[in-house]
């Protein structure tokens, strides 16, 4: 990352410094949440240094199609698809050739796969005739894609540029947000992301995404998670704390129902002695 890399103009000066040309206000945040958030993410580097985008790609053009095909299907299941795709379909140029029904047969095995071919053969269109054939490198300029919102600009921009001007929220980053206390309950996708970028600083930002999707993925899950045994999640996680508490309140039953159970069974005796006289002789 170069250091004008956001030497952009100032949009938003009321923004913390090197954050002024992020077009929209961002959070007021104290100290002590930055600090906690920077022990998350040195937990996270230390768990995940290795972490990276999953979609398989080898250039732009390929990681905005199969972040497009990504959209409310699996990272897996889109790998197996793309291969024959880029094969079939090597340039943006035979994306805007093709129509959508010629697209059709390779995103077959994918969820909503007609809209998305649909949404491909638009994008790339324009960016054969608007762009050059290269695939934009603002936010602004992706966003007028088809299928292209802001989560997937920023996987674009920030897997295949190095540019961070926001941080991507997908269904894991949102849900783990939210245990670890990065952002509220009720906190919508826009506000998850602002409030990310006011807590992280800005160059660990498609960084730290990646650890939080790994985490997600493998770890804190949104059913049938391992938060309880997890040293990261019990630190930081509501949902660890939430199942750990079910098992501190039956330990504690279980501790005040052995009293009883004595208590019960001297009544029993007592109750046996009389008629155990009058049988006697």
């Amino acid at each position: 990352m170069s250091p004008g890399e956001y030497d952009a103009p100032v949009r938003t000066p009321t923004n913390p410094k090197g954050l002024r040309d992020i077009p929209f206000p961002l959070p007021d945040v104290t100290a002590a949440e930055k600090r906690r958030a920077k022990r998350i993410l040195e937990a996270m580097r230390e768990r995940y240094p290795d972490a990276r985008c999953e979609l398989v790609y080898n250039n732009p053009r390929e990681l905005l199609v199969a972040t497009i095909l990504s959209a409310q299907t699996t990272d897996v299941a889109v790998n197996k698809a793309t291969p024959a795709l880029f094969a079939r379909f090597p340039t943006a140029q035979a994306f805007a050739d093709a129509s959508p029904e010629d697209i059709e047969p390779y995103v077959r095995t994918l969820g909503f796969f007609r809209n998305k071919a649909v949404s491909i053969q638009s994008a790339m269109r324009d960016v054969v005739e608007r762009f050059g054939g290269e695939v934009p490198r603002t936010m602004d300029e992706l966003l007028t894609l088809r299928g292209a919102a802001r989560k997937t600009a920023n996987v674009v921009l920030g897997n295949a540029f190095g540019v961070n001007v926001g941080f991507v929220v997908d269904t894991h980053i949102e849900r783990l947000s939210k245990r670890f206390g990065l952002a509220p309950e009720d906190a919508t996708v826009a506000m998850v992301e602002r409030r990310l970028m006011a807590l992280i600083p800005r160059d660990a930002w498609t960084d730290l995404s990646h650890m939080l999707i790994w985490h997600g993925r493998r770890v804190c899950k949104a059913r049938n998670g391992l938060c309880a045994e997890d040293a990261i999640c019990k630190a930081y996680c509501s949902n660890a704390r939430a199942a750990a508490s079910p098992a501190r309140a039956s330990t504690k039953s279980a501790a005040a129902k052995k009293p009883a159970k004595k208590k019960a069974a001297k009544k029993r005796t007592k109750r046996k002695t009389p008629a155990t006289r009058r049988k006697a002789p």
